[in-house]
């Protein structure tokens, strides 16, 4: 990375280069005062800066790549006029684009950066998060007194303590009560930004406002000596808690549904080198629900190589970052991978966006690990990225184990008549064993033997070898969408997966857990590279690649979402898995 990676570029000369998508002219660009230089011990290019001549160091005058934006010509006359905000390094410090504050009558600060008064900054452009917080208060709020009035409906010693007052009382239970539950919510980060609309952050804190709010109630009836009912107590408590999930889980729902159809979201600008931004841009459109929409990428390298693939959004070289930010409508600025390793230049940037209501991110080099692992602690003005060790051992670990175990005796018993069903229809369709066992690798390389009701003919491996052209899996899956060696039972039991509930037997002899990532057949029984690291913990039922798309996925995807899940493993990601993995079985997705 250069050394002034996030710099702002310096006045281009007259013969600067244009360039533009084919068909369509460049975009105007904010002109730049000819009296700002910039500075001499610059000795790299940065974002957008450029040469002498206007063009980037090592870049031809004319772009191939028709997804580049350059600048153009500029034209000094007094309708070209310079971004509000937009700063330029210079030797006496920052300023406005043309050398003064942008407000004459206003006071420059002795750093030479004009600052908009704290009172007055503009609010964030990203709009989405306002109405979506009030929407929760009032969710919160009517959530509490729903779960009064559940109580006070359903149980006649609700109102004991206060029968002598029953105004008193619904103005407690009705009004107190409610607000309470808001400030507790509040208090604990459950309306805060980073939290809402993806993870499990936002339920984790609703469940420490349940403690807090339980706590505090018992603590007042304590000092009051009132004598309340401990049912109905524990009724409000609990149902307000309960009801507060469910509608919050109702809202995001909603939300979901608004970022589907592109609203409600991020607009994202991408700032870095090309290839870094392709990966983060990856990443941020892996699923919609993020909310993360990149709309540009302006490159650090003052020049665009031609990447090896398509580029999805339009990429921009030699712009000004405000400007090109009002240009493109972008509400969120993410510094991708080395372009975030200049401390002083990051600095800067953040100062640049001071008063323009957009956001700044930075996305570092350090993928695929869950929000628990990483924490930040600054030490003298440097903010350090802790990366803790997955925790595959311990208490957690150990009550893992214990369900796995209890929860696969308890549905081998329940399930046992639909056992019966099923094997009768797989002897009707298909003279052969019920069920089929094949050796797969389990934790640590151990070898095991895998149940699963029959689906294909008894000759299905002898058959295989005609169908390998029509393989439709990569890496070691083997899968055809419409295999003809399964049977119209068997079709059935992949699409539903009842197929896979003899695994239940596995799970409760130890060799695999209710989720984990997918047990792989042991052909060869060796795994190299990456994929060895799947083998830390048992492979289970469901996981996280079979909620993602299961047969869907590409092989990479998949080994990537396993791995994921090894690294992050946690009980509530667990329960995430098996709660979404009862919307994918009955939508039948990826499944055949």
């Amino acid at each position: 990375m250069a050394t002034s990676g996030l710099r702002s570029p310096s006045a281009p000369s007259s013969d600067s280069p244009t360039v533009a998508p084919s068909g369509e002219d460049a975009s105007p660009a904010a002109p730049e005062s000819s009296d700002v230089a910039a500075p001499s011990n610059v000795a790299a290019p940065s974002i957008g800066s450029a040469s002498s001549n206007g063009a980037a160091p090592g870049a031809s005058g004319t772009m191939t790549d028709p997804m580049v934006r350059g600048r153009g010509p500029q034209n000094r006359g007094p309708q070209n006029s310079v971004a509000r905000g937009s700063a330029r390094v210079t030797p006496s410090g920052w300023r406005s684009s043309n050398g003064v504050p942008d407000d004459p009558h206003e006071p420059e600060p002795p750093s030479g950066v004009t600052r908009n008064s704290t009172w007055f900054r503009r609010r964030r452009l990203s709009r989405w998060y306002r109405p979506y917080a009030m929407v929760l208060v009032v969710t919160d709020f009517v959530a509490a007194a729903l779960a009064s009035l559940t109580a006070t409906s359903q149980l006649s010693k609700a109102t004991s303590g206060f029968r002598d007052a029953p105004g008193r009382f619904q103005l407690i239970a009705y009004v107190l009560l409610p607000m309470a539950w808001v400030i507790a919510l509040w208090a604990h980060g459950a309306y805060d930004r980073r939290y809402l609309g993806l993870g499990t952050d936002e339920f984790k804190r609703v469940v420490r406002a349940s403690i807090t709010m339980a706590a505090t109630v018992s603590f007042l009836a304590f000092a009051f000596v009132l004598q309340l009912s401990r049912l109905s107590v524990a009724v409000a408590l609990v149902g307000a808690a309960c009801y507060v999930a469910i509608l919050r889980f109702t809202a995001r729902r909603a939300l979901h549904l608004f970022r589907g159809k592109g609203r409600a979201s991020h607009r994202l600008l991408l700032i870095g080198t090309l290839s870094e931004a392709l990966e983060v841009h990856t990443a941020v459109t892996r699923t919609r629900q993020a909310g993360m929409v990149p709309v540009g990428i302006l490159v650090t390298d003052g020049r665009a190589s031609q990447p090896r693939r398509a580029v999805p959004v339009p990429v921009h070289v030699n712009r000004d970052l405000v400007a090109l930010v009002n240009e493109i409508g972008a509400d969120t600025v993410a510094v991708c991978g080395s372009a975030s390793g200049d401390r002083a230049d990051l600095r800067r940037l953040a100062w640049q966006l001071e008063g323009t209501g957009v956001e700044l991110v930075v996305a570092p080099q350090l993928t695929d690990i869950a929000g628990p692992r990483v924490h930040i602690r600054p030490v003298e003005g440097l903010p350090l990225l802790y990366v803790e060790e997955p925790k595959l051992a311990g208490l957690s670990w150990l009550v893992k184990n214990t369900l796995d175990r209890l929860v696969a005796a308890i549905g081998l018993l329940l399930l046992l008549p639909m056992f019966v069903v099923i094997a009768i229809g797989i002897k009707m369709s298909d003279h052969g064993p019920i069920f089929f066992r094949q050796r797969r690798t389990g934790r640590e390389g151990k070898i095991f033997s895998v149940w699963k009701f029959r689906t294909m003919y008894v000759d299905a491996e002898e058959r295989r070898a005609t169908l390998v052209e029509q393989n439709e899996g990569d890496g070691m899956l083997f899968k055809i969408r419409k295999d003809p060696r399964v049977f119209r039972v068997g079709r059935w039991l992949r699409a539903s997966s009842l197929d896979e509930l003899p695994q239940l037997i596995n799970v409760l002899r130890g060799d695999m857990s209710l989720v984990g990532p997918r047990p792989l057949p042991a052909e060869d029984g060796d795994f190299l590279g990456d994929v060895r690291r799947r083998l830390l913990v048992r492979p289970g039922m469901t996981g996280l690649w079979q909620v993602s798309g299961r047969s869907e996925l590409s092989w990479d995807d998949a080994v990537r979402l396993d791995l994921y899940y090894v690294d992050n493993w946690s009980l509530a990601f667990d329960l995430t898995i098996l709660w979404r993995t009862v919307g994918v079985v009955l939508r039948s997705k990826g499944a055949y």
